[in-house]
């Protein structure tokens, strides 16, 4: 019998983290927050080198920090957590194309995106997709949003993006087909469309193109298990930073597939997780600041 090359990938996924800095304390235990998520991401780094971690967009908006600082204060915090990749989702595009791409430059990480463009010449204003090495695997990663989705950049016409999601499926052959005559091993769609429409783009997607998983965002869909469609398996980790998904998927590396895959959504909590001190001064840091612009008591009632 012919041995299989398999080898070992631990993917981490979240999405709608919507400036969702903070822990909050529950029942005398602290859960969220991105200190939290950091001692998360690390600790599963450290015990298995083979770790990609990815945001499915909305990184921004939801916080009087993300606000006030106009999503410099979220893009310092990623930083510091370290994403491998990242999509846009629609907030994003909240403070302005121009902001947006002011903020790409401060990102340490990259973000792709395959479909936002400039009308008058058709140019992409980002990376369409990446391709990142882990372990001798070449891994393609795509970002996606649709035209619904985008309601800001609606409003921009110099900006254009896909109509509907035959176009996006069209898109992703284009890309995944560019590289026929490179070895690529695990193929992953980053998109912001929302749970329903993910199962769909699933179904318009050609079974050569290898698409092997979606890791989705904007309807902020908690799950019990991975929905497959296509032989494409199809996750979302809920909102913010209370949990996170995780991934142990077995490559093989000979068909370029899912040979086995466990799923779940772990709790972020100090039961689970380690804080990250230096993200944490860093967030108190801006919250300082918020606090004494917007903490001051503008009135008192008197009694009697």
């Amino acid at each position: 019998m012919t041995q299989k090359n398999i080898k070992h990938l631990t993917l981490l996924h979240s999405n709608d983290m919507h400036g969702d800095f903070l822990a909050e304390e529950i029942d005398n235990e602290l859960v969220g927050g991105v200190s939290l998520l950091s001692g998360y991401v690390n600790q599963v780094r450290r015990d298995n080198p083979n770790t990609l971690y990815m945001i499915a967009g909305d990184m921004f908006r939801g916080s009087l920090i993300d606000t006030e600082f106009k999503g410099i204060s979220t893009i310092e915090i990623m930083n510091v957590l370290g994403p491998d990749i990242v999509s846009l989702g629609n907030h994003e595009l909240d403070y302005g194309i121009a902001h947006l791409l002011f903020l790409e430059r401060c990102c340490k990480f990259p973000i792709v995106n395959a479909n936002i463009y400039i009308r008058p010449t058709g140019m992409r204003l980002f990376q369409s997709h990446k391709i990142l090495q882990v372990d001798g695997m070449k891994i393609l990663v795509m970002g996606l949003l649709t035209e619904d989705i985008m309601s800001k950049a609606k409003s921009d016409m110099l900006l254009g993006t896909f109509v509907d999601l035959t176009d996006a499926a069209r898109e992703v052959g284009i890309i995944c087909n560019s590289y026929k005559n490179v070895d690529i091993d695990f193929t992953i769609l980053l998109t912001h469309i929302g749970f329903a429409e993910d199962l769909k783009l699933a179904e318009q997607l050609d079974p050569r193109w290898g698409v092997d998983v979606i890791i989705g965002g904007h309807s902020h869909t908690y799950l019990d298990a991975p929905a497959e469609v296509n032989n494409i398996l199809i996750v979302q980790a809920g909102i913010g930073t209370d949990q996170i998904g995780r991934f142990e998927i077995e490559v093989n590396t000979d068909t370029n597939s899912v040979e086995s895959y466990t799923w779940e959504t772990v709790p972020i909590d100090d039961a689970h997780c380690e804080r990250n001190e230096e993200l944490e001064h860093l967030i108190y840091d801006f919250k300082k600041v918020t606090d004494e612009k917007y903490g001051a008591i503008l009135t008192s009632v008197m009694s009697g």
